[in-house]
């Protein structure tokens, strides 16, 4: 039992309202017929509520597209699980906020990818969506919910990264999570709008001086060699790294990937995250539990040792570990080496 899901993203759906480039989930503007029932999602909260009391976040596609959203979420609450909405937020009005936080939510995620509505929009591919999102914020933070913003960094937005920080201040959240993209979904398609291993460097650099200076929280999701910098800095200015370990403010190595984190599908399937397309069950097959606890794909990702290439040898492979999904994408390996790391590790091969 040393390993027990601290995150758990949950697709309700693929519906959604958007047509974000980026999106993982390469979404539809229906609901599928085939999503879990109210029931099924209720046996779903059970299982995992039996062994475990994760962060629950309720994402989509959109998540409000559910119609048993409000629910789900109470009786996610009445288990003890903390219930996030992950949302582009677009559609929430004052009235399904207070319904949000009276079903017991005790965070929001919205995202925002840029500082305008023309660069923001131009992600999301719907006009209007900027103005949208952030009424929705508002509307939150007028019903007393934490809030929390997600930025997906590209080539495309990249340059624009420091008013999109002003604006996350400006907003007063408690939280800015900043993701890295990686290519599956419609990201497949915009591969080439990734940025290079160089321009992470200086980005993941950037992010480890904003979070000193700034009055919320700062994660970086998707970049695990960030807690490679981190630790590098704070070497080099004397300092301790200190971890925080539980809560929605938890920070406790790189790649959370079947060994802290999984990602369920609409359907029920279980991958280690939502961008690692390689299954390890189905919750209509096996419990939650016996796919967290035994699959052998969770267990590949927990030893650590069974890493390949540089990865391997690294230093810093049990905080960091290396993007799983970035491995899988160009190599098709799970466990290959992280194809967006500079760092060479002080090892010339895992022989020496």
């Amino acid at each position: 039992m040393e390993y027990l899901p601290r995150l758990i993203a949950w697709e309700l759906t693929r519906a959604c309202n958007l047509a974000c480039i980026h999106c993982r989930a390469s979404a539809i503007t229906e609901p599928d017929p085939n999503e879990l029932t109210t029931q099924e999602a209720k046996q779903l909260i059970d299982n995992i509520a039996s062994f475990s009391k994760p962060i629950l976040i309720m994402t989509g596609g959109e998540p409000l597209f559910r119609k048993d959203i409000f629910e789900l979420t109470e009786y996610g609450t009445k288990k003890g699980l903390r219930v996030v909405l992950g949302t582009n937020a677009t559609l929430i009005t004052p009235e399904i906020a207070k319904k949000l936080k009276e079903a017991g939510i005790k965070r929001v995620t919205a995202s925002l990818d840029g500082a305008s509505p023309q660069s923001h929009d131009n992600f999301r591919k719907v006009p209007g969506a900027f103005e949208s999102t952030l009424k929705g914020i508002e509307a939150c933070r007028q019903a007393g919910i934490s809030l929390q913003v997600n930025t997906t960094v590209t080539k495309q937005n990249i340059e624009e990264i420091e008013k999109i920080l002003d604006l996350v201040i400006k907003l007063g959240v408690d939280a800015w999570h900043v993701f890295f993209l990686v290519p599956t979904g419609r990201g497949k398609l915009i591969e080439e709008k990734e940025l290079p291993p160089e321009e992470y460097e200086r980005a993941l650099n950037w992010l480890y001086d904003v979070q000193k200076k700034v009055n919320m929280h700062v994660k970086v999701t998707c970049a695990p060699h960030y807690f490679r910098i981190m630790l590098q800095r704070a070497k080099a200015e004397g300092t301790t790294l200190k971890l925080q370990r539980e809560g929605m403010h938890a920070m406790t190595k790189g790649c959370l990937a079947g060994t802290g984190f999984c990602f369920v599908s609409y359907v029920g399937d279980v991958y280690p995250c939502g961008y690692l397309p390689v299954k390890a069950g189905n919750v209509r097959d096996l419990t939650f539990k016996e796919i967290w606890l035994n699959s052998k794909l969770f267990t590949d990702l927990r030893d650590t040792s069974k890493l390949e290439g540089k990865c391997g040898y690294c230093e810093f492979k049990n905080i960091c570990g290396g993007c799983r999904a970035r491995a899988y994408s160009r190599y098709n390996d799970y466990l290959a080496e992280e194809p967006y790391c500079m760092y060479q590790p002080k090892k010339v091969s895992a022989k020496s």
